[in-house]
Formats: structure tokens, C-alpha cells, sequence
């Protein structure tokens, strides 16, 4: 039988319909056969791919359910979650995913395979986040928790934690990320995990860290997750490595930038995205405002596309918009808002709130007279020592009023 599906998979070629003939013969479930169909059944979701016929993808899976019936529920997993990777490939499909998960589970379910069903609701989790439907995203995995904890399944817990917390940090729940991150890392040390997942775990613990403003720390968390999808040669190597050369800008250490594009793991990956981040560098090195926005402008793709890289360069953005006006503002006790406006190329309603924000975070004294358009700089004042010793003398007459009445009442209770 399996000589048979053989030569009927070398006969189809790339025709879809004769390939589909392959995988769904009946009577042919020994272990050389179901090779062959294995073949095919990778062939034609390539095939299928290719076309970005997703509804076709969908319908295979329903085509497949007898085959499912007589071969192992290992298998049949794998098979399963192959499709639905397939789908995924095809542009604009998230819709249509959406509700082959939701098929897949109830299939699952009704035919008792627990396994494949938890796996799959994890990937649905992971849709719902993609499309930002993030409490029904939260509800699946708070159910799968009460689930999985009573299995035990520590591999599976990893996956459940980790996908918690990048939806708590979608939600901008830094608190509830970590302690979801905690949770994976502790459950991960218990059993051997997958490079891959050890890496996921890694660049989440990056990205936190990057949260909180430690650089530093989110650059060794980055470094560690990179050098391990490098070696798998893993496409998510490249948003890593443009992470760890964010972090290398935000800490000022522009310097080091080109040496690490330059170095094995750099020179891999190079193209776009690390050209962007190279770009990104220099005009900060160079203290550039409008080499700034032009780099933002020319790698809108690679930069504005990425939230985490978007985030914090709209932050370095605001930094360098604040140390260009300082700079400019120095000379002036009173200057025109439409003069700073045109000096650092930038609208005048721009400039001047940002002006104002500035004043009311006390980055620099000064008012804003918006009645005739200018700005009023300020010198700053020196201390006043007269308030400091006001302020020391009541804190000395506080220390004596205590004492004093501890002592009435030692004398009190003596009486």
C-alpha cells in the first residue's frame, strides 16, 4: 500500500486535488504509509500557502478527521498544529483562525484529547492578544491555569505564564507581568525546557527591564536571548538583536552601536532593521532633531512597526526635543515661541506645549505669555538658608516638646 501512495505522490506533482487524493486514502495507516502522506499533506499546505487559500486549509481539516481516527493522538496533534500554522502564514487570515481554534477546540473536546486541546486554546490565546482582544485573551488563560496546575504539566505551565505575562504587559500591567514571568521562570527551572522557550523567556525579562528603565540589565537579558535563536537560526533573532542595540542608544552608549553591528551575530543579521538602528544612533550621537524624525520617517516600517522599539524611541525623542529647546532657550531671558519654533524646525503649537510641559515638570524656571507669543526665562533663584534654619529650629523644639512629655508621664505614673 504505501509503494502505492508513493508512486500516486510522485505522479501529482503540485496538483493540489492529487495530493489531497494521497492524504485522505483510506485503508493506509501503517507506519511507511502514513510517511508518504505525511509528505504530501506537508506539499499541499505549502501549495495552499503559496495560493493564500486559507478557507481551503480550513476545509482540510475537516477532510482529515477519518485519518485522525486511525492514526496516533501524537500525530494527529502534530498534524493539527501544523495546519494551523499553515493558516497563520497567509496574509490577513487572523479572522479566519480565529475560528478554526475555536472549531479545533470543540473538536478536541468532544473526542476527549485533552492535550491537543490545551495546545490549541493557547494558540487562540495568543490570537485573542495579536488582535488585542486581551480579557477574553485573559480568561482563557486563567482557565487553563486551574486546568494545567492539577495535571501538573510544568512544560505546559511555561507557556501559559509566559503568554500571561506579555498580556499583562500589553495591558501596561508591569506588576502582574512580573509576577507572571516569575511564575515561568520558576516552573521552567524545575524541568528542561527548549532553547526557544528559554530565549521567549529571556526577551520577556528584557523587555520588563527595558520597562523600568534598567537598560543595562534588559541588554543582558536580550544579549542571552539572541545568542540562542542565533544559533537555531531563528528569524526572531533580528528584532532581539535590534532590542539590544535600543538599549545600547538609550543608555547613551552610542559608541558601542557599530561595534556590535559589526560583530559575527551582527554582520548575520544584517539589512534593514539593523540599518535602522545604526541610523537611529547617529542622529542621537549627532544631537540631531531633524536627522531624527527623517531616520523615524525613511524606517517608519522597521521602527514604527515594532511597539517596544516605537515606545521607547518616542521616548529618546522627547529626551533629545527637550535637550535641543534647553540649548536653544540658554542665551534668552525673553524670546518669540515662533523664533524657537523656526530655529529647531518644528510647528509653534508643538513647541510651545512642549514649552509648557517643561516648565510644569520643572526642567527649567520660566512662563509662557502667550498673549504677545513669547517665552520668559527665569534665573534660578538661590536657596534661602533663612527656611532651612526655620525649618531645622522647629524640628529641634519637636525633639524637645517630646522629651518633655515623655517625662511627665514617667512622673505621672511614678505619682
Amino acid at each position: 500500500m504505501a509503494e502505492a501512495l508513493q508512486q500516486q505522490l510522485d505522479a501529482a506533482g503540485d496538483d493540489v486535488q492529487a495530493l489531497k487524493a494521497v492524504v485522505t486514502a483510506a485503508g493506509s495507516s501503517d507506519a511507511e504509509s502514513l510517511k508518504v502522506k505525511d509528505a504530501a499533506l506537508g506539499r499541499l499546505t505549502d501549495l495552499l500557502v503559496k495560493a493564500g487559500d486559507a478557507v481551503a486549509l480550513r476545509s482540510l481539516l475537516t477532510e482529515l478527521r477519518p485519518l485522525f481516527a486511525a492514526i496516533p493522538k501524537a500525530k494527529t496533534a502534530k498534524i493539527v498544529r501544523s495546519v494551523i500554522d499553515s493558516i497563520a502564514k497567509v496574509p490577513n487570515s487572523s479572522q479566519l483562525l480565529k475560528e478554526v481554534c475555536q472549531e479545533q477546540v470543540e473538536w478536541a473536546t468532544a473526542e476527549k484529547r485533552t492535550f491537543l486541546r490545551q495546545r490549541i486554546e493557547i494558540r487562540l490565546a495568543m490570537l485573542y492578544m495579536d488582535l488585542k482582544d486581551y480579557p477574553a485573551a485573559l480568561h482563557l488563560i486563567g482557565k487553563l491555569l486551574t486546568e494545567v496546575k492539577r495535571l501538573d504539566d510544568k512544560l505546559l505551565l511555561v507557556d501559559i505564564h509566559l503568554l500571561e505575562s506579555k498580556v499583562h504587559h500589553a495591558l501596561k500591567n508591569l506588576p502582574k507581568s512580573r509576577a507572571a514571568l516569575t511564575a515561568a521562570r520558576t516552573a521552567a527551572n524545575a524541568i528542561y525546557i527548549p532553547p526557544s522557550l528559554q530565549a521567549d523567556i529571556d526577551q520577556q525579562s528584557g523587555t520588563l527591564h527595558a520597562e523600568e528603565k534598567d537598560y543595562k540589565t534588559a541588554y543582558s537579558y536580550f544579549f542571552e536571548a539572541f545568542e540562542q535563536l542565533s544559533a537555531l537560526d531563528d528569524p526572531r533573532a533580528v528584532a532581539v538583536l535590534k532590542y539590544m542595540l535600543l538599549c545600547k542608544i538609550m543608555t547613551g552608549d552610542v559608541s558601542d552601536v557599530p561595534a556590535i553591528i559589526a560583530s559575527k551575530g551582527g554582520l548575520k543579521y544584517a539589512g534593514a532593521d539593523v540599518d535602522a538602528m545604526r541610523a537611529v544612533g547617529k542622529a542621537y550621537q549627532d544631537r540631531s532633531l531633524q536627522a531624527f524624525q527623517d531616520v523615524l520617517q525613511s524606517y517608519s516600517e522597521q521602527l514604527g512597526g515594532d511597539p517596544i522599539v516605537h515606545a521607547h524611541l518616542s521616548a529618546l525623542y522627547d529626551t533629545l526635543l527637550e535637550q535641543n529647546l534647553i540649548r536653544l532657550i540658554e542665551p534668552f531671558s525673553r524670546v518669540e515661541i515662533g523664533h524657537i519654533a523656526e530655529l529647531i524646525k518644528l510647528p509653534v503649537a508643538t513647541v510651545e506645549g512642549k514649552l509648557s510641559q517643561m516648565i510644569l515638570d520643572k526642567k527649567f524656571a520660566g512662563t509662557l505669555d502667550q498673549g504677545v507669543g513669547t517665552l520668559e526665562v527665569f534665573e534660578e533663584a538661590a536657596p534661602d538658608a533663612v527656611y532651612q534654619g526655620t525649618l531645622e529650629t522647629f524640628e529641634s523644639l519637636g525633639r524637645v516638646v517630646e522629651s518633655l512629655q515623655s517625662r511627665t508621664t514617667k512622673l505621672t505614673a511614678g505619682a
